[in-house]
């Protein structure tokens, strides 16, 4: 397709891709994201907010949920289900410092049902469980210390990740600030958030969208800055990446990378995950007009008929690459130059200390599930809040949901270490299969899980450990594993060597074939069967890996070779073939 015959396409869209989705009715009637949310907020009839305002308040990072644990008892008692928020915060490349950490700590304490905090794979922090009046308090606490929710959900550009390297500092801080920059140039420009959550003032003044426009994006939309050769961040799970190009320690540019996603939906097979293509380099200054270019460009030619199909990946496959590209430079006013010479060779965090070439010492934590909580005998949560009280660096939250107490001077070391082991933080006992593990949250809290995820892991991966001994697996070794409790994502399982996706309770898909790097997306080897049916599977699977492997040949690549699962090349055509 040419793309003068895509332009007309674009004229006659509705007739093309059938009529607009209820979402784009509902953006465009909210009055830029306003709705009548503030009047639901004075309703105390009900525990959630009604209508339009479900949606809207994703918006302003916000996701209404109840518990599902208990909501057939409450059906019986002729209660509503328990509604409350779960609230995402916007934290750019995850920095937090102490103070705001303590904050959100004692939030957390007060003011939430759960009492913990989870770090999650947005590279940020959430609040499960707060109820509808200590809603507004929850927002106003976070714009005292400095930290907002706007759009860190919805139909927008997201929370932008960044690879955390506390290590190479000058390197990071260049690349931490584009992900600042990046995050504020593709904001809602609307005062709505200020105006509900903030009691800010309302201005007689017409609200403009330049770069999301008045209906704001097809979808939502997901962006990162990643320093290789570390994938920390997942490149090719994202709409648009930066990938830092850097010259005698200084960075000079970057690779852009288009198109990632991993949502699908079961049984629909015009869905699929997708890697992300490589559209070439650019130089720094031309950095934010080519962010504002691929968003805008996916906001005009996005499927605004079929949400299903509405994400940036599904556009690039409908209009050709070289098309979405070509504008893409026209936009931006740049042609881009061939990519600069990157690899990815790992992904995941370094757990334990690491010095930096500052020569500061930088502490790495493993938060298995990224639940932050005070369990028993491991009081997680009090310990991290304890180091906060002493700590004069900063934290920084992985997309791996882990946390780096980084910029740890020499004399605070010895003190900083103890707590850690004292609140059950350092764990030497830790197996690298269970480092590189996870999960999404899923059940109770979140309303589209079908299947455990974050309470299932932790003892399913005692069981793959068991398999790894019986099979004389070195300790060192590890499978990539993600569990996601649906088919949308979040745990990102399908960039992983073995990833299940949640297909009803107590079942689950089963999906082979990813690799280290996280640049190969796995392919669904058996369906719809039970953590038994996995666990025998994957018994007989890593026998054969641990008997035919070439010389330090992963799983992922070892099942793909030996011909027990096809590679997915291009996922369009091979995913569901």
């Amino acid at each position: 397709m040419s793309k003068q015959d895509f332009t007309a396409e674009q004229e006659v869209l509705g007739q093309v891709l059938g009529p607009l989705a209820d979402n784009e009715r509902l953006k465009r009637e909210s009055n830029f994201l306003r709705g009548t949310i503030e009047q639901d907020l004075g309703d105390q009839i009900t525990g959630g907010f009604t209508a339009d305002n479900f949606q809207l308040i994703r918006f302003h990072g916000m996701y209404q949920q109840d518990d599902r644990d208990i909501r057939a008892e409450r059906a019986k008692q002729k209660l509503e289900p328990l509604q409350n928020v779960m609230l995402r915060a916007r934290m750019p490349g995850g920095i937090i410092t102490p103070k705001q950490w303590l904050a959100v700590d004692k939030f957390a304490t007060d003011h939430t049902m759960y009492g913990s905090i989870r770090l999650t794979t947005r590279q940020t922090f959430q609040f499960h469980g707060v109820l509808k009046p200590n809603i507004k308090l929850m927002h106003q606490t976070l714009n005292s210390i400095g930290i907002d929710s706007i759009a860190t959900a919805g139909d927008v550009n997201r929370n932008v990740l960044c690879t955390t390297n506390p290590i190479e500092s000058e390197v990071h801080q260049e690349a931490y600030e584009w992900a600042k920059k990046i995050s504020e140039h593709l904001l809602p420009k609307t005062r709505a958030y200020a105006e509900i959550w903030l009691d800010g003032e309302r201005l007689e003044t017409t609200d403009e969208e330049p770069i999301l426009g008045s209906n704001y994006l097809p979808r939502k939309f997901k962006t990162t800055v990643v320093i290789p050769p570390n994938n920390d961040v997942d490149v090719h799970a994202n709409d648009l990446n930066f990938v830092a190009i850097a010259e005698k320690g200084k960075l000079v540019g970057f690779n852009v990378l288009v198109g990632g996603g991993l949502a699908m939906t079961h049984g629909d097979t015009s869905t699929y995950p997708r890697k992300a293509d490589d559209f070439g380099f650019v130089s720094l200054e031309k950095t934010l007009d080519v962010a504002a270019a691929v968003v805008t460009t996916q906001r005009d030619w996005g499927n605004r008929s079929n949400r299903k199909n509405a994400k940036t990946k599904y556009t690039l496959d409908r209009v050709g690459i070289d098309v979405f590209k070509a504008e893409v430079e026209e936009r931006a006013g740049i042609t881009f130059a061939d990519s600069r010479r990157y690899e990815f060779t790992q992904r995941g965090d370094a757990i334990g200390w690491k010095k930096g070439i500052d020569g500061k010492h930088h502490l790495a934590l493993f938060i298995e599930n990224g639940r932050l909580l005070d369990f028993p005998g491991k009081p997680l949560k009090s310990g991290v809040a304890e180091i906060a009280k002493v700590h004069t660096g900063d934290f920084r939250m992985t997309a791996n949901q882990n946390l780096i107490v980084a910029g740890v001077e020499e004399h605070q070391k010895a003190q900083i270490e103890k707590l850690a082991v004292e609140h059950g933080l350092m764990d030497s006992g830790v197996s690298a299969q269970r480092k590189d593990s996870m999960a999404c949250v899923a059940f109770p809290t979140c309303p589209l899980a079908m299947a455990e995820a974050e309470r299932f892991l932790p003892n399913f991966v005692t069981d793959i450990e068991g398999l790894l001994t019986k099979h004389a697996i070195d300790q060192s070794e590890s499978i990539i594993l993600r569990v996601t409790g649906c088919p949308n994502g979040c745990g990102r399982a399908m960039l992983a060597e073995v990833g299940l996706v949640g297909k009803a309770p107590g079942r689950y898909n089963l999906h082979l074939g990813g690799n280290k790097a996280g640049t190969r997306v796995p392919k669904m080897y058996r369906e719809n069967i039970t953590e038994k049916q996995i666990l025998e599977e994957l018994d007989q699977l890593i026998a054969r890996w641990s008997k035919e492997r070439e010389q330090g040949e992963a799983f992922g690549d070892f099942v793909i070779r030996a011909g027990i699962i096809a590679e997915v090349i291009v996922s369009k055509r091979d995913f569901h073939a």
